[in-house]
């Protein structure tokens, strides 16, 4: 039988009852399929000021490190070791451990001290790079299913901001983008693919810094699009200037890749077209 708030009768009793079941030990879905209540204030109203048993806590994440940390503390440990050690901000350990006594103060030889600035600097950034993680892995669930006209749209942007365009000192009606970033490369690709720009008409070409590993990297690209290295087109190679710091000269450094659309002049007005009514849309919503 279902009870309600203001029809059941012996509300007292039935508080009884749902109290010597809490202290059985049975938790909240235990107790209401038990007296079949169903109505979620009134299992509050029977249940009031009587604490859940120790097994339906779930215990919260911190808890183990809220005791390390104490513990820590009363050994004498600064807020600088504990964080080394424990990985945890300090505005944390601060909340724990501020109703400890503080310990007494030793003077550190400058090694010490400059041993655990380095420490407390390193558990910082490792803590900012987990945060980092977690923001970017968030923000990459929102995205979902990508739609066409969704890739359709962010295409459009992409070329306009990385591809080349005509200008009026020098009139090229031609497909051809250019990118570090195999991510870029794969979602223009896919784009091309949406437009149905057929494999046959695409050229791809590596540009690099003379100094680089250029065989590496033709390689590297040919296996991101997919095909035989002998497939590409002349590799362009950049002069080295002795006047210039490069960073990018780790492993990581592959050069660029062009991906050129051959017959493009159509594909290019279309493209110069969406752009523009995109701007259209853009202004309209902004008026």
């Amino acid at each position: 039988m279902t009870h309600s708030l203001g029809k059941y009768a012996d509300f007292e009793g039935l508080r009884e009852r749902a109290l010597a079941l809490r202290r059985a030990g049975l938790s909240r879905r235990q107790i209401r399929d038990r007296l079949h209540v169903d109505n979620n204030d009134l299992l509050n109203r029977l249940l009031e000021g009587e604490p859940p048993p120790e097994w339906t806590k779930q215990p919260r994440a911190k808890d183990d490190l809220r005791a390390k940390a104490r513990e820590l503390r009363l050994q004498g440990w600064t807020y600088d070791q504990i964080q080394v050690e424990l990985g945890c901000s300090k505005s944390s350990i601060s909340l724990w451990v501020r109703d400890l006594p503080r310990p007494e103060r030793r003077k550190r030889t400058r090694e010490e001290a400059s041993a655990i600035a380095k420490r407390g600097w390193e558990a910082t950034l490792r803590l900012r790079d987990e945060e980092r993680q977690r923001t970017k892995q968030a923000a990459a669930r929102e995205i979902r299913q990508l739609t066409d006209r969704e890739l359709f749209l962010v295409g459009v942007g992409l070329y306009w901001a990385e591809g080349a365009k005509n200008k009026p000192y020098r009139r090229q009606e031609r497909v051809t983008f250019v990118n570090s970033d195999p991510d870029m490369i794969t979602l223009y690709l896919a784009w091309l693919d949406l437009l149905g720009v057929e494999s046959g008409r695409r050229r791809f070409a590596v540009q690099i810094h003379e100094t680089a590993d250029v065989a590496s990297a033709e390689q590297f690209w040919a296996d991101h699009v997919g095909v035989q290295r002998a497939e590409l087109l002349k590799t362009t190679l950049k002069k080295h200037n002795p006047r210039t710091n490069r960073q990018n000269t780790n492993e990581s450094y592959r050069g660029c890749l062009r991906i050129d659309v051959r017959a493009g002049a159509d594909l290019y007005r279309r493209i110069e077209g969406w752009w523009s009514g995109m701007v259209v849309e853009a202004k309209q919503r902004t008026a």
